[in-house]
C-alpha cells in the first residue's frame, strides 16, 4: 500500500493538468472564433484547436496562445473550406430534424432519417477534423479519406459516436459545461482517440505490405 500511494497525487495532479488544458483549448477556440466574427473564424478557430490538441496528444512543450494565433493564421483559408460547408451540412440536417419532431408522429420516418444522418455526419467529422492536422492532403481529400476510414472500421466509429453523445448528454443536463470545457475536451478526446485509430490502421497496412 505505501508503494503505491505516492502514485495517487500524481494522477490527481495529471488529472487536472488535463481539466485546465481543455478548459484553455476552450477559451481560446472561443476567442479567436469572435476574432474571426464567428462564421469566418469557426473555421480556422477549429483546426488550429485540432492542430494543437495533436501536439498536446503527442506530449509536445509548447505555449498556447502563441501556438494558436500561429496555426490561427496558417488555417485561415483552409479551416473554412473544411468546416464551413460541414457547420452548414449541420445546421440544415439539425433544422430539418426540429421541424419533423415538431410535426408528431406524422413525419416519424423524415425524424428518424434525419437523426441518421446525423450520426453519419458525427462520425465524419469526428475523423475528418483529426485528419487534416496529421496528414498532408489537398481539402477536397480529406472527405473521402475520413469516410473511408469510417466504414472500415465501425467500430471506432461507433466509439467516437458515443463519445460525442456523451457530451452532448452533459451539456444537455449542465448547460455550463458548453461554456466551460465541453468543446475542448471533445477536440481533445476526439483528436486523442484518433491519433491511436490512424496509428493501428498505419500499422496494420505496414504489416499486411510486408507480409
Amino acid at each position: 500500500m505505501k508503494s503505491t500511494s505516492p502514485a495517487w497525487p500524481l494522477r490527481l495532479h495529471d488529472a487536472a493538468d488535463e481539466v485546465f488544458w481543455t478548459v484553455k483549448l476552450q477559451l481560446l477556440w472561443m476567442l479567436f472564433t469572435v476574432a474571426g466574427g464567428v462564421v469566418l473564424g469557426l473555421g480556422p478557430a477549429t483546426v488550429a484547436a485540432y492542430s494543437l490538441a495533436r501536439r498536446h496528444a503527442r506530449g509536445d512543450s509548447f505555449s498556447a496562445w502563441p501556438a494558436f494565433a500561429t496555426a490561427y493564421r496558417r488555417e485561415l483559408g483552409r479551416g473554412s473550406i473544411l468546416v464551413l460547408p460541414l457547420l452548414g451540412a449541420a445546421v440544415l440536417l439539425v433544422t430539418n430534424y426540429v421541424s419533423f419532431a415538431a410535426m408528431g408522429s406524422a413525419a416519424t420516418g423524415a425524424r428518424l432519417a434525419t437523426l441518421v444522418a446525423l450520426a453519419v455526419l458525427v462520425v465524419l467529422v469526428a475523423h475528418l477534423l483529426p485528419m487534416a492536422v496529421h496528414y498532408d492532403l489537398r481539402p477536397h481529400m480529406y472527405l473521402a479519406k475520413a469516410s473511408l476510414f469510417a466504414l472500415r472500421r465501425p467500430a471506432t466509429s461507433v466509439l467516437l459516436l458515443l463519445v460525442f453523445t456523451a457530451i452532448v448528454y452533459a451539456v444537455a443536463s449542465y448547460p455550463f459545461l458548453g461554456l466551460i470545457i465541453a468543446v475542448g475536451g471533445w477536440i481533445q478526446l476526439d483528436t486523442w482517440l484518433c491519433l491511436r485509430f490512424f496509428a493501428e490502421n498505419e500499422a496494420r497496412l505496414q504489416a499486411e505490405g510486408l507480409s
